[in-house]
């Protein structure tokens, strides 16, 4: 037995029903790292322009330990990233920019955790439906084989072949059909989660900005 004829086998007798548990696994798993991400995001969010407003009233005069206690009282991205300045404020204005954009990396880091996953099942889930789509034809093929040796009437072998082969292609071009449902869910969660990081880390750019403003004020 050649290589070809191994591998041929290998497939027809792993057959196509593990590649559709396969896409049911990474369906799941998509789903439920999408909605992780998405109580993560809920839990991070907050009102930027509220936020905004009230973090100029205590620069303009509060005490700058209670803006930064203040500020940590916040689940808000933005307000984590001001704070992270704000700490660093009595070293200069350079300090506090350089702070700031460290904390928004960090919190990039953990805003995108797990987002890959959903992005690479986008792209792959199709290829791995038609992978067993490709399993189904050799299986399809290898039935009309069979089918057109065990039968010595030319017209008899011909029904009964043409028959499996095109039950057989049906059967096989489930997988193709299962592996695009599962991407098309898994690359719109993937567009959504990420345009939720970027309003998020928008949001620690505006209250950034903000802290920046008041201390180079401070400093003129």
């Amino acid at each position: 037995m050649n290589t070809v004829e191994a591998i041929k086998h290998l497939f027809l007798n792993a057959g196509t029903g593990w590649v559709l548990w396969l896409l049911g696994a990474l369906s799941i798993m998509s789903i439920a790292v999408s909605l992780e991400r998405w109580r993560t995001f809920r839990r991070m969010d907050g009102d930027v322009e509220s936020l905004a407003r009230a973090l100029a009233e205590r620069l303009g005069g509060g005490s700058r330990e209670e803006t930064i206690q203040w500020l940590l009282g916040s689940p808000a991205v933005g307000a984590q990233v001001a704070a992270a300045g704000l700490a660093v404020a009595d070293r200069g204005v350079k300090a506090v920019e350089k702070a700031m954009v460290s904390r928004t990396v960090l919190v990039r880091e953990v805003l995108e955790r797990r987002l890959a996953f959903l992005g690479t099942l986008g792209n792959n889930a199709p290829f791995i439906g038609l992978f067993g789509t490709v399993i189904g034809v050799i299986e399809a093929f290898e039935e009309l084989g069979h089918g057109t040796a065990g039968h010595a009437g030319a017209g008899a072998a011909g029904h009964v072949a043409s028959g499996a082969v095109m039950s057989a292609i049906a059967e096989a071009l489930v997988a193709t059909a299962v592996g695009i449902a599962v991407a098309l869910p898994a690359v719109a969660a993937y567009n959504y989660l990420q345009r939720r990081v970027e309003q998020l880390l928008a949001g620690a750019e505006a209250l950034s900005n903000l802290v920046l403003a008041y201390l180079s004020a401070e400093e003129d």
